[in-house]
Protein backbone atom coordinates (compact mmCIF):
# COMPACT_ATOMS: atom_id res chain seq x y z
CA UNK A 1 0.00 0.00 0.00
CA UNK A 2 1.31 3.27 -1.17
CA UNK A 3 0.57 6.09 1.57
CA UNK A 4 3.62 8.63 1.12
CA UNK A 5 3.71 8.66 -2.63
CA UNK A 6 0.21 10.08 -3.42
CA UNK A 7 0.27 12.45 -0.04
CA UNK A 8 4.16 13.85 -1.80
CA UNK A 9 2.71 13.83 -5.37
CA UNK A 10 0.02 15.99 -3.96
CA UNK A 11 1.98 18.31 -2.30
CA UNK A 12 4.31 18.81 -5.52
CA UNK A 13 0.74 20.12 -7.14
CA UNK A 14 0.34 22.82 -4.50
CA UNK A 15 3.69 24.53 -5.13
CA UNK A 16 2.46 25.11 -8.60
CA UNK A 17 -0.91 26.77 -7.29
CA UNK A 18 -1.61 30.22 -7.19
CA UNK A 19 -2.51 29.85 -3.53
CA UNK A 20 0.85 28.29 -3.15
CA UNK A 21 2.16 29.97 -0.42
CA UNK A 22 -1.20 29.76 1.75
CA UNK A 23 -0.77 26.11 1.24
CA UNK A 24 3.01 25.92 1.83
CA UNK A 25 1.66 28.10 5.20
CA UNK A 26 -0.39 25.25 6.07
CA UNK A 27 1.37 22.49 5.14
CA UNK A 28 4.42 24.08 7.27
CA UNK A 29 1.97 24.16 10.28
CA UNK A 30 0.20 20.88 10.00
CA UNK A 31 3.85 18.94 9.77
CA UNK A 32 4.93 20.13 12.58
CA UNK A 33 2.17 18.30 14.44
CA UNK A 34 0.89 15.69 13.11
CA UNK A 35 0.95 15.74 9.09
CA UNK A 36 3.68 13.29 7.90
CA UNK A 37 5.08 15.10 4.18
CA UNK A 38 8.23 17.88 5.18
CA UNK A 39 7.35 21.23 3.81
CA UNK A 40 10.12 21.42 2.09
CA UNK A 41 9.15 19.20 -0.81
CA UNK A 42 7.06 22.20 -1.84
CA UNK A 43 9.22 25.28 -0.63
CA UNK A 44 11.98 23.62 -2.96
CA UNK A 45 9.95 23.72 -5.94
CA UNK A 46 8.49 27.10 -4.93
CA UNK A 47 12.40 28.30 -4.28
CA UNK A 48 13.35 27.39 -7.29
CA UNK A 49 10.01 28.91 -9.62
CA UNK A 50 10.52 32.22 -7.93
CA UNK A 51 14.35 32.70 -6.57
CA UNK A 52 13.54 36.53 -5.70
CA UNK A 53 11.17 35.26 -3.27
CA UNK A 54 12.87 32.06 -1.85
CA UNK A 55 13.85 34.24 1.91
CA UNK A 56 10.17 35.30 2.10
CA UNK A 57 9.22 31.78 1.32
CA UNK A 58 11.68 30.53 3.64
CA UNK A 59 10.47 32.70 6.54
CA UNK A 60 6.84 31.85 6.05
CA UNK A 61 7.71 27.91 6.14
CA UNK A 62 9.38 28.73 9.81
CA UNK A 63 7.05 30.88 11.69
CA UNK A 64 3.96 28.80 10.14
CA UNK A 65 6.16 25.49 10.82
CA UNK A 66 6.69 27.03 14.61
CA UNK A 67 3.39 28.21 15.30
CA UNK A 68 2.47 24.72 14.55
CA UNK A 69 5.23 22.91 16.94
CA UNK A 70 3.14 25.36 19.04
CA UNK A 71 0.11 23.57 18.64
CA UNK A 72 1.91 20.45 19.35
CA UNK A 73 3.69 21.31 22.51
CA UNK A 74 -0.51 22.15 23.34
CA UNK A 75 -1.66 18.63 22.32
CA UNK A 76 1.37 16.52 24.62
CA UNK A 77 1.13 19.32 27.45
CA UNK A 78 -3.34 19.24 27.58
CA UNK A 79 -3.82 15.93 25.97
CA UNK A 80 -1.80 13.45 25.41
CA UNK A 81 -3.74 10.59 27.55
CA UNK A 82 -6.41 11.66 24.56
CA UNK A 83 -4.21 11.28 21.86
CA UNK A 84 -2.07 8.24 23.26
CA UNK A 85 -4.36 4.95 21.37
CA UNK A 86 -4.32 7.73 18.11
CA UNK A 87 -0.24 7.47 18.34
CA UNK A 88 -0.08 3.64 19.22
CA UNK A 89 -2.89 2.83 16.14
CA UNK A 90 -0.77 5.00 13.63
CA UNK A 91 2.68 3.60 14.58
CA UNK A 92 4.36 6.66 15.93
CA UNK A 93 3.92 5.56 19.94
CA UNK A 94 8.06 4.08 19.60
CA UNK A 95 9.27 6.99 17.78
CA UNK A 96 7.50 9.45 20.09
CA UNK A 97 8.73 7.64 23.42
CA UNK A 98 12.20 7.56 21.76
CA UNK A 99 11.55 11.36 21.35
CA UNK A 100 10.91 11.59 24.75
CA UNK A 101 14.07 10.07 25.55
CA UNK A 102 16.13 12.03 23.67
CA UNK A 103 14.29 15.34 25.01
CA UNK A 104 14.40 13.85 28.28
CA UNK A 105 18.87 13.66 27.64
CA UNK A 106 19.36 16.50 25.56
CA UNK A 107 16.18 18.63 25.84
CA UNK A 108 16.84 22.19 24.36
CA UNK A 109 19.62 20.53 21.72
CA UNK A 110 16.78 17.21 20.75
CA UNK A 111 14.37 20.08 19.72
CA UNK A 112 17.02 22.00 17.75
CA UNK A 113 18.33 18.90 16.17
CA UNK A 114 14.46 17.95 15.37
CA UNK A 115 14.03 21.15 13.65
CA UNK A 116 16.75 20.68 11.49
CA UNK A 117 17.02 17.30 10.78
CA UNK A 118 14.41 14.64 9.41
CA UNK A 119 14.06 13.29 12.68
CA UNK A 120 9.88 13.58 12.75
CA UNK A 121 9.66 16.92 14.75
CA UNK A 122 6.13 16.68 15.30
CA UNK A 123 7.30 13.70 17.96
CA UNK A 124 9.12 16.12 19.91
CA UNK A 125 6.94 19.19 19.75
CA UNK A 126 4.33 16.69 21.31
CA UNK A 127 7.55 15.18 24.15
CA UNK A 128 7.83 18.94 24.83
CA UNK A 129 4.94 19.63 25.70
CA UNK A 130 3.55 16.41 27.44
CA UNK A 131 7.33 17.32 29.68
CA UNK A 132 6.24 21.00 29.87
CA UNK A 133 9.48 21.98 28.47
CA UNK A 134 10.31 25.62 29.13
CA UNK A 135 8.06 27.31 26.48
CA UNK A 136 10.76 29.95 25.79
CA UNK A 137 13.43 27.97 25.33
CA UNK A 138 10.81 25.43 23.15
CA UNK A 139 10.25 28.70 20.97
CA UNK A 140 14.19 29.30 20.37
CA UNK A 141 14.88 26.21 19.53
CA UNK A 142 12.59 25.56 17.37
CA UNK A 143 12.85 28.88 15.44
CA UNK A 144 16.70 27.87 15.14
CA UNK A 145 16.23 24.20 13.82
CA UNK A 146 13.50 25.32 11.53
CA UNK A 147 14.93 28.55 10.55
CA UNK A 148 18.37 27.14 9.89
CA UNK A 149 16.53 24.32 7.53
CA UNK A 150 13.94 25.90 5.68
CA UNK A 151 16.33 28.81 5.01
CA UNK A 152 19.31 26.17 3.88
CA UNK A 153 16.44 24.84 1.73
CA UNK A 154 15.54 28.16 0.20
CA UNK A 155 19.42 29.49 0.09
CA UNK A 156 20.63 26.01 -1.60
CA UNK A 157 17.99 25.83 -4.54
CA UNK A 158 18.03 29.83 -5.14
CA UNK A 159 22.39 29.24 -5.36
CA UNK A 160 22.06 26.14 -7.57
CA UNK A 161 18.88 25.90 -9.40
CA UNK A 162 17.34 22.30 -10.53
CA UNK A 163 20.24 20.86 -10.19
CA UNK A 164 20.93 21.67 -6.87
CA UNK A 165 17.70 20.55 -5.57
CA UNK A 166 18.19 17.06 -7.33
CA UNK A 167 21.26 16.42 -5.38
CA UNK A 168 19.15 17.68 -1.68
CA UNK A 169 16.27 15.95 -2.74
CA UNK A 170 19.04 12.76 -3.33
CA UNK A 171 20.98 13.13 -0.02
CA UNK A 172 18.55 14.86 2.17
CA UNK A 173 18.61 11.65 5.07
CA UNK A 174 22.45 12.14 4.87
CA UNK A 175 22.48 15.92 5.45
CA UNK A 176 20.17 15.84 8.25
CA UNK A 177 21.78 13.06 10.28
CA UNK A 178 25.25 14.72 9.81
CA UNK A 179 23.55 17.67 11.36
CA UNK A 180 22.28 15.70 14.10
CA UNK A 181 25.87 13.95 14.76
CA UNK A 182 27.50 17.48 14.77
CA UNK A 183 24.84 18.97 17.04
CA UNK A 184 25.25 15.85 19.78
CA UNK A 185 29.33 16.40 19.05
CA UNK A 186 28.83 20.12 20.03
CA UNK A 187 26.54 19.15 22.56
CA UNK A 188 29.37 16.62 24.52
CA UNK A 189 32.01 19.41 23.76
CA UNK A 190 29.78 22.26 25.34
CA UNK A 191 29.07 19.93 28.27
CA UNK A 192 32.59 18.72 29.31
Amino acid sequence: MRLFGPLYDRVLRWAAHPKAPWYLGGLSFAESSFFPIPPDVMLAPMALARPDRAWRLALLTTLTSVAGGLLGYAIGYFALEAIEPWLVSAGYWEGYLQARDWFETWGFWAVLAAGFSPIPYKMFTVAAGALAMFLPAFVLASIVGRGGRFFLVAGLIRWGGAPMEQKLRHNVEFLGWLLVALLLLAWFIVQA
